[in-house]
């Protein structure tokens, strides 16, 4: 991550090159954690092909203990904290934006759940849900700081998930151009996608008109 300015707080395309760095690094990571699953230096190779490094006077145990940690997160979608009993509810999952993505991702889900097994596993209709469940990840991430304080960030998150609703809406036009979902399955599709799709967009306006009235320019 670049060295953070304090005279100036990022922006959406700062963001952006911080995020890049990060899918880079990500991917990276699980490349490694595949090719090394069952390899008996694994972490030790990981370390060493990610660039972290281990301090003189670090314990080495506890530098095993915290690649496990991150290895185990990795592999199993993130650390599960202990004695929780009712699940956490975050901001984002109040928001109607992130509430109509998931509720599109369930009603694509329904759509397809009667269909021909050749149907559910066509290629594009796997991209579709893909690209619905990515939309609302990103949705989750654009719009979890209920402070906002660092608008850039939900602007960056917020234009990924466009970007990914687009891809959707191709995936729609390409399922109906094929002919494996009628015109009214397609019409369905194109007007939740254009719903959610105006809700971005207003959004980002709505961000960057605040980013400009804190930050100026």
């Amino acid at each position: 991550m670049p060295e953070h300015n304090p005279d100036r707080f990022w922006d959406e395309y700062d963001w952006e090159r911080f995020l890049q760095d990060q899918e880079r690094r990500t991917e990276k990571y699980m490349g490694l954690v595949e090719k090394y699953m069952d390899h008996p230096d694994r972490d030790a190779i990981i370390a060493r092909e990610m660039g972290w490094t281990i301090g003189g006077n670090a314990d080495a145990t506890d530098w095993e203990e915290e690649v496990e940690s991150a290895f185990e997160d990795a592999v199993s979608g993130g650390p599960v904290e202990e004695g929780d009993v009712e699940p956490e509810v975050f901001g984002f999952e109040k928001h109607p934006l992130y509430q109509q993505a998931i509720a599109f991702g369930a009603e694509l889900d329904e759509m397809f759940a009667n269909s021909e097994q050749s149907v559910r596993e066509h290629p594009t209709v796997v991209s579709l849900r893909e690209e619905t469940m990515q939309t609302s990840a990103k949705l989750a991430a654009a719009l979890e700081d209920e402070d906002f304080e660092e608008l850039g960030m939900n602007i960056a998150y917020l234009k990924r998930a466009l970007s990914t609703l687009n891809a959707a809406l191709n995936s729609a036009v390409k399922l109906h151009g094929e002919a494996v979902i009628g015109v009214s399955q397609f019409e369905l599709l194109r007007s939740r996608i254009f719903l959610i799709r105006d809700g971005i967009v207003s959004t980002m306006g709505e961000y960057r008109s605040e980013f400009r009235r804190r930050h100026g320019g």
